[in-house]
């Protein structure tokens, strides 16, 4: 009796596993399925050359990435492969953000993105909408995900503060003129919404929400995390003529580097960084649109890492 009970449970276990196995395998090819149809459609958000054609792909990309994101255990899945989407996974694994652009007819940009919280049950989310155009004082507002300075992120760093929260650095394409960069902070309430925006800044002559760059569209700006350092540096910019100062369409790096460095739970300004003792390296993890939309050129048929 008891060894056909054993063999009996042995069985039932070897069936509950085999199901969950082959539930996994249908779960990874319905990803990998979806993460083709992400790709094809990512190249014509960047590649196309009509604003409509931009627009419906991107709607269309929406929506699948929705349905794949409802996929059980998707959070596990890294979608690498689908490169004109910033995704990044936060230190401590409890959440990742994907984010993306469009660019309009115009030479302006908007933002697309989403934050996917690590959770075995059904699908957490909360949708990224750029809000840009309403967020008339950046650096000393607070927002929502419904009200997302937008941008496309390509560095996350969490910050073990009393209160913990997380800096993201991102490429923010402004227009024809100008080009902008941002070092966002993203933290979450007691009910886990995320909150845009905390002024966790000194040394200037405000305690900024949130840091933006703005410079020349010819021109490209440094701006990454030294981790040995818990060091954000990045150029110093300039207008080529005192008399242009407040067109900071005309900034340019005037070959000198400031920096924000963590102590205590906040960014210090540090002004005239020594480079000699920063470690060389670009920005990890964001493509240049314009390199990338190149290099599908030249291999199919068919994003700056400045």
């Amino acid at each position: 009796m008891k060894g056909f009970l054993l063999t009996l449970i042995f069985s039932i276990y070897s069936i509950t596993t085999f199901a969950q196995h082959s539930d996994e395998a249908i779960n990874l090819k319905n990803l990998g399925i979806y993460q083709d149809s992400l790709i094809s459609l990512g190249k014509k958000m960047i590649n196309s050359p009509e604003g409509i054609e931009r627009k419906n792909a991107n709607y269309t990309f929406i929506r699948t990435l929705v349905a794949a994101l409802k996929i059980p255990h998707s959070f596990n899945y890294k979608f690498d492969s689908l490169k004109t989407t910033s995704i990044l996974n936060s230190p401590d694994n409890r959440f990742r953000v994907f984010s993306w652009h469009v660019m309009n007819q115009d030479g302006s940009y908007r933002f697309y993105g989403t934050i996917q919280m690590n959770t075995s049950e059904k699908l957490l989310m909360y949708p990224l909408e750029d809000f840009t155009p309403f967020i008339k004082s950046p650096a000393d507002t607070v927002t929502d995900n419904k009200k997302w300075y937008g941008a496309q992120y390509y560095r996350i760093i969490r910050v073990a503060a009393s209160k913990p929260y997380y800096i993201l650095l991102g490429w923010k394409g402004n227009n024809v003129k100008s080009t902008k960069k941002v070092i966002e902070v993203l933290s979450f309430d007691r009910e886990d919404h995320p909150v845009l925006g905390m002024p966790v800044f000194d040394g200037g002559k405000t305690r900024p929400t949130r840091v933006v760059f703005e410079y020349t569209r010819q021109a490209s700006m440094l701006l990454r995390y030294v981790p040995e350092q818990n060091l954000i540096v990045f150029d110093h910019l300039a207008p080529p003529d005192p008399k242009m100062k407040d067109q900071p369409e005309t900034f340019g790096p005037d070959l000198t580097y400031d920096g924000y460095q963590l102590k205590n739970g906040r960014w210090q300004l540090i002004e005239d960084l020594d480079m000699r003792n920063v470690p060389q390296a670009t920005d990890e993890g964001y493509t240049d649109p314009k390199i990338q939309s190149r290099k599908d050129k030249s291999a199919l048929p068919s994003v700056r890492k400045n």
